[in-house]
């Protein structure tokens, strides 16, 4: 059997697909190369499309013996959603019910979906449990709440298993694959471009948080880590695993000062600051309960340091100063 895996050619995607494929399963990759590289993805069959594309989904099934997706075809960044929200609305969820339909149709009945702990919005405690009240503040916040309460839905009156996995922040690389998006809006990839002399300095929003130095506290996940979740939560569901939703973070935070020194650790390099005012809806920390993702998938933090998540990140840029090739 063969696991499809849409966006497998972006950040957390390709390194799912790496994963999978060291534990020896079949993978097939559907990715419209919007957002990813061609060049993230190697040795296994690569199709270029929309992830909504039913003609194309018929392909693939036909083509390859599907029992399970996993899900990470979507746009990420929040700004931009607020900017663009059509955007959002057509590609996370018109497509997004596209591909469940079509999964439905070709009786694949497990689905690994890429969510966000953009569907808490501000949160009212830290760590954030799961069951914390859903208030998304912005459009790709609320794209991705409106694809989970689908899929509880459909798992209701079709029997369409899933988890849905609420990632934090994903940083660090492996040896072949890390993070390019373009532009990019994360932190340690932008601080590593300061270091690299890509950029003169690194941009902080805001230094009069209610946090230890000032600035906003976020929770960090090497990237690898993550990737396993995906392949746990697959377990899961093969072994009749119920549906769930489940966070993915480390448990603790790092704020963004900690981020600039532990990459000047890293680089040797004195990656310079220019501080600005707080941006709008920027919570002072966002730290996820990992409790659940623990008991339910057995997942645990390989990677936990920010120093080693960092200098992994770093390796990955060196190697590839240009990210992927065009």
């Amino acid at each position: 059997m063969s696991v499809l895996v849409t966006g497998g050619a972006g950040y957390i995607g390709s390194v799912t697909v790496e994963r999978l494929r060291d534990r020896g399963e079949e993978v097939v990759v559907l990715d419209d190369l919007s957002r990813g590289h061609r060049g993230a993805v190697d040795g296994v069959p690569l199709y270029v499309g929309d992830a909504g594309d039913a003609d194309l989904l018929d392909r693939v099934a036909a083509e390859h013996p599907i029992d399970a997706c996993v899900h990470f075809a979507a746009f990420i960044a929040v700004g931009e959603s607020v900017q663009d929200p059509a955007a959002y609305m057509a590609n996370n969820v018109e497509r997004g019910i596209r591909l469940v339909n079509g999964l439905l149709h070709h009786g694949i009945g497990n689905l690994v979906f890429s969510s966000t702990a953009a569907v808490y919005g501000a949160p009212e405690q830290v760590p954030i449990p799961e069951d914390h009240p859903k208030r998304p503040e912005s459009p790709y916040g609320r794209t991705k709440l409106f694809m989970e309460e689908l899929l509880a839905d459909y798992d209701t009156a079709y029997g369409l298993h899933s988890v849905k996995l609420r990632y934090f922040n994903a940083a660090g690389a492996t040896e072949a694959h890390g993070e390019d998006h373009r532009p990019e809006t994360h932190l340690i990839p932008n601080v590593l471009a300061v270091a690299a002399g890509r950029s003169p300095q690194v941009r902080v929003f805001g230094d009069d948080y209610p946090t230890a130095d000032g600035t906003a506290v976020r929770d960090y996940v090497h990237v690898v880590d993550l990737a396993d979740a995906h392949l746990a939560a697959l377990d899961h569901l093969r072994a009749g695993g119920a549906s769930a939703a489940v966070n993915l973070g480390s448990g603790s935070g790092h704020s963004v000062l900690e981020v600039i020194d532990a990459a000047r650790d890293v680089t040797g390099h004195p990656i310079p600051t220019a501080l600005e005012g707080r941006r709008a809806g920027d919570p002072p920390a966002l730290v996820a309960s990992n409790d659940l993702a623990r008991k339910l998938l057995g997942w645990k933090l390989s990677r936990p340091d920010l120093g080693a998540i960092v200098a992994d990140a770093w390796a990955w840029h060196r190697r590839h100063p240009d990210g992927y090739p065009s």
